[in-house]
């Protein structure tokens, strides 16, 4: 039996500000979908998974804080587990195949295929999982890897060297080079180099014994009480470049990586996203806006122009790039994020005395909640806008509805549910040593 693990990387700077320590971009719903509307990341690679009937065996793995909202986006359709630590890719797929195997779910002979969730393939790509069994049992191959031909000599991907085709399909693998310059990337694809998709297969006896080298347990309840003391482990590095018994199968259509803003550029479905307009001699040149304020531009060809809760960024589309160096130098904290119950965004921030105070807009989902938590400020207020749901409090309920306004005070415990879609503003009273966190 084959088994995909699907894993979900946590947070990204090269796409900002759309994009950002809270906000992964595959949840950005930006991609054109089949019904001439649009989807994410995540929502292209779950319906692709479906159509290549892969759905029924495939799990997710993403730290545990967005664990709610992968499954959101992926409609609750899939297991979803969640890491305590984010561990690399080899840890989190590790994790995955425990699950797998603590629970029955999969057998030491069966075969695991892992791949990252935000991958962009046409379908034919997925169809490519169900021979991995066959590959793996008739090259005696250890494990199995997708590699795509490149469309051009990019330093932003991996390469895969190829040694001699076998009448099945696969050759097996000779060498690895993670991102090379322009000049040895075109020498790479003079040797019929092969773009590393970050996809592996491998029976899961395979994991196990990689495991027991490393003295870890093969027990999913025991692997995740080691978490916080694993170190960041990549599989590319700690499996697939060690693996003396590797074979590569070649995928000959359309695969990429959405990570940058020019690549991202090119496949949204029209130059203008949100309010505002592109008007003059402006070719090349996209808009993203987040904001309820419009966002023009005149006059200037080739740039992105995002607009989001986090920021604005006005760049040269094979510029844009530099924004993540920028943002190491010069970090600032989150403005937006999204959960399994809805969004947050921060409005303001006022500094007092003695008291701080932060004002955030809450968006929940209708039939959603955030359940009660104790108050971790001085005090918290909420005025409801839209909407109509119950107050939770000390266990009680109250009815909600726009208008009505909440306060509570230090150690009370309190939260929402919402049946229909609620937005609140919500006004945080910081104190000396009150803990603050994003969403509470």
């Amino acid at each position: 039996m084959h088994h995909t693990i699907l894993l979900c990387g946590g947070s990204g700077q090269r796409l900002w500000p759309l994009s950002g320590e809270i906000r992964s971009k595959m949840f950005l719903d930006l991609l054109p979908a089949p019904d001439g509307g649009t989807e994410s990341m995540l929502g292209r690679v779950c319906r692709q998974l479906t159509q290549a009937g892969l759905g029924g065996s495939a799990l997710f793995v993403t730290h545990k804080d967005q664990q709610a909202l992968v499954g959101r986006y992926t409609g609750s359709a899939y297991p979803v587990i969640g890491e305590p630590y984010k561990r690399g890719t080899f840890t989190a797929a590790a994790l995955g195949v425990l699950h797998l195997y603590t629970t029955g779910k999969a057998k030491p002979e069966d075969t695991i295929g892992v791949a990252p969730a935000d991958m962009f393939a046409d379908d034919d790509f997925f169809q490519l999982f169900h021979q991995f069994a066959g590959v793996l049992t008739a090259s005696g191959a250890e494990l199995a890897l997708l590699g795509t031909r490149p469309a051009h000599p990019s330093d932003q991907y991996g390469y895969i060297v190829p040694g001699e085709a076998a009448s099945g399909g696969y050759a097996p693998v000779i060498s690895f080079e993670e991102k090379p310059g322009r000049t040895r990337a075109e020498e790479l694809i003079g040797r019929q180099a092969l773009w590393n998709c970050g996809v592996f297969a491998f029976r899961l006896s395979f994991m196990l014994s990689q495991l027991a080298q490393m003295g870890l347990p093969a027990e999913v309840d025991a692997f995740t009480c080691l978490y916080a003391g694993l170190p960041v482990r990549s599989f590319d590095k700690e499996i697939a470049e060690r693996c003396s018994r590797a074979v590569v199968l070649k995928h000959e259509g359309r695969w990429g990586d959405l990570g940058s803003w020019s690549a991202l550029s090119e496949e949204l479905q029209q130059p203008v996203t949100g309010q505002g307009g592109i008007w003059g001699e402006s070719p090349d040149s996209v808009i993203i806006n987040e904001l309820s304020l419009p966002l023009h531009v005149i006059g200037v060809p080739g740039i992105v122009a995002a607009a989001s809760p986090e920021g604005i960024l006005i760049a040269g589309r094979h510029e844009a790039n530099a924004i993540k160096e920028i943002l190491q130098q010069n970090p600032a904290q989150p403005r937006y994020g999204e959960s399994g119950w809805g969004s947050c965004t921060i409005l303001d921030r006022t500094d007092g005395v003695p008291e701080q105070a932060v004002t955030l807009k809450l968006c929940i989902l209708p039939e959603h909640e955030l359940p009660e938590t104790s108050c971790r400020h001085s005090r918290k207020h909420w005025l409801i806008t839209a909407g109509q749901g119950e107050i939770l409090r000390n266990g009680l309920s109250t009815e909600a509805h726009p208008g009505d306004c909440f306060t509570f005070k230090q150690g009370e415990r309190h939260g929402i549910r919402a049946h229909t879609a609620i937005e609140l503003i919500e006004i945080r009273m910081l104190g000396e040593g009150d803990e603050e966190s994003f969403y509470t």
